[in-house]
């Protein structure tokens, strides 16, 4: 008999804030995958309040050279997934949901009811690029771009660090004419582009590698979520395409990050402040 295929694990918990670092940090060890876990997510973080990492080795030697690397405060630890039932898993805890009171999010997998009026279908395959919705670091962008889809109508909005694509869909969903995204992943822009395609969006979307110093256009709303650390040092990039006026909506950012990133945008003004467990977004309207 045939053994079945193992597949060697890395998990290790982390603070939220150090998350995308120690992520990158396993890419750079040889991990073909790494997945994120925490209060948010199903399946939820292995410890409440901490992120855990999920991340996957083609080997067992791969894996525990890069165990030998990793902060023991990590408590990092190998695990292994059996047989090839995991490459489904996923769609376990991806279901149908209602992301906005006019968006619906849905996976290619499954089908729904025809939507009421007014609200809008998207299909998102999850995978390789993060944002599914399901975060709630893109929910509450998600949520003010529904509330302030007034100020991007029949116009261009900027999505940076787009991920899957999903704020600058939603976006063209609630009457953006067009939307630029761009991505330092070159994997996360094809994702981008393969999920406007399969909206119908393509022609719509523009979505590349191209760095935020690269572009001049203006935009009346710009999308960033990212993470506090990297935004604070983006400020005046990220204020100088946004037109005079517009909206920059800021997320990524974890309860009591707020009032030192706010000091890095003292030429805009603090209009809104959601807040979604431990993240909250940030809306703020350019003055100069």
């Amino acid at each position: 008999m045939t053994a079945e295929p193992r597949f060697p694990l890395l998990l290790l918990d982390v603070p939220p804030d150090e998350a995308d670092e120690v992520g990158a940090m396993l890419f750079e060890l040889g991990a073909e995958g790494v997945e994120q876990r925490d209060d948010t997510t199903l399946p939820r973080a292995a410890v409440a309040g901490l992120v855990t990492l999920v991340a996957s080795f083609v080997d067992v030697g791969a894996a525990d050279a890069a165990l030998a690397e990793l902060d023991a405060a990590w408590a990092p630890r190998r695990d292994e997934l059996v047989g090839d039932a995991w490459r489904d898993a996923y769609k376990e805890h991806f279901h149908p949901f209602a992301l906005t009171q006019r968006i619906t999010v849905r996976p290619p997998w499954e089908a729904i009811d025809a939507p009421r009026d007014g609200v809008h279908v998207l299909v998102l395959e999850p995978g390789r690029a993060f944002g599914t919705g399901l975060h709630a670091t893109t929910s509450l962008v998600a949520a003010l771009l529904d509330a302030h889809s007034a100020a991007f109508a029949g116009k261009q909005v900027l999505d940076v660090g787009t991920g899957s694509g999903i704020l600058a869909l939603v976006a063209l969903l609630l009457g953006a004419a067009s939307a630029r995204a761009i991505d330092v992943d070159a994997d996360a822009v094809a994702v981008a582009r393969e999920n406007a395609d399969r909206n119908g969006l393509a022609d719509r979307l523009v979505a590349d590698t191209s760095s935020l110093d690269a572009l001049d256009a203006q935009y009346p709303v710009v999308v960033a979520n990212i993470e506090a650390r990297v935004l604070g040092p983006m400020a005046r990039q990220l204020v100088a395409r946004v037109e005079v006026g517009g909206l920059l909506v800021l997320s990524g950012v974890l309860v009591g990050q707020d009032e030192a990133l706010l000091a890095a945008f003292d030429d805009c003004a603090l209009l809104e402040r959601p807040v979604e467990g431990e993240w909250l977004a940030l809306l703020l309207e350019r003055l100069r």
